[in-house]
């Protein structure tokens, strides 16, 4: 298994400066933590000012968003030989608010999904059921969906190269997450639907990430289950301090 791994996600949140002055902060207290993958994703216009504020550390960059097309007519959109350049070695794919508020697609995810392979970035890939479906119990029905949707057509290989995110679309920025049982539970669902696709040495090779209202308070307990391999961090990654803590949550000595 990979090591953990945690993911900020500062969404439309900071200039050049600020973005640049929180990676300097977040770069600072690392020093004593050891074990754990850290990726930062700032808004696009502040990928080249925290690209330099992290190099020479272990800090990963990664872009909230990618374009499934090298180049071309697509006014407002980033394509992954774009991100690379950046410095970025991760893409943000099909988060709720993607899917919620700009209207994407299954068959859009995908795109970006093989798109980002293809250029060497590591997909991570959110999938996660509204409140209305999972009062309905259609949790599972869903979130296979998504996957069935976002890896049709891949090899092995490639699934063990990315990353999920279960995010359940009712836990973004409400500040109700899933439980640790509840998150587990879809996590083992997300493990078995990647065995039966591919095998267990790619299921155990794919981090799957939980995201949804994470915080310093919840994120031991939720890094203790046995099925959560990371975080993907909204609100509470603007905070050095908070950030810092939640990542310590996977940090054995620090449990």
């Amino acid at each position: 298994m990979k090591p953990p791994l945690v993911v900020g996600n500062w969404k439309m949140h900071g200039t050049e400066s600020e973005a640049a002055m929180l990676a300097r902060q977040i770069r600072k207290g690392l020093k004593q933590i050891e074990g754990v993958e850290i990726v930062l994703a700032p808004p696009f216009t502040a990928l080249s000012a925290v690209h330099k504020a992290i190099r020479g550390s272990s800090l990963r960059l990664g872009a909230q968003d990618v374009h499934w097309e090298t180049e071309g007519a697509f006014t407002g959109e980033i394509s992954p030989r774009m991100l690379r350049e950046a410095g970025c070695g991760f893409a943000i794919i099909g988060h709720s608010e993607r899917r919620r508020l700009f209207n994407e697609s299954d068959v859009t995810v995908a795109r970006k999904v093989f798109s980002a392979l293809h250029a060497g970035l590591t997909p991570i890939l959110c999938v996660g059921e509204t409140w209305q479906e999972r009062k309905r119990g259609m949790t599972a029905r869903v979130i296979r969906r998504q996957l069935r949707a976002a890896l049709k057509g891949l090899g092995k290989s490639a699934i063990e190269k990315l990353d999920i995110a279960y995010e359940p679309v009712w836990a973004i920025g409400t500040g109700r997450n899933a439980t640790p049982s509840q998150a587990n539970e879809v996590h083992r669902w997300i493990r078995e639907f990647l065995r039966n696709l591919a095998g267990n040495q790619a299921a155990m090779r794919c981090r799957i990430l939980y995201g949804g209202s994470v915080r310093p308070e919840n994120a031991g307990e939720l890094a203790s289950a046995p099925e959560i391999n990371g975080l993907l961090v909204g609100g509470a990654s603007l905070k050095a301090k908070d950030f810092l803590s939640i990542i310590r949550s996977f940090v054995p000595e620090s449990r």
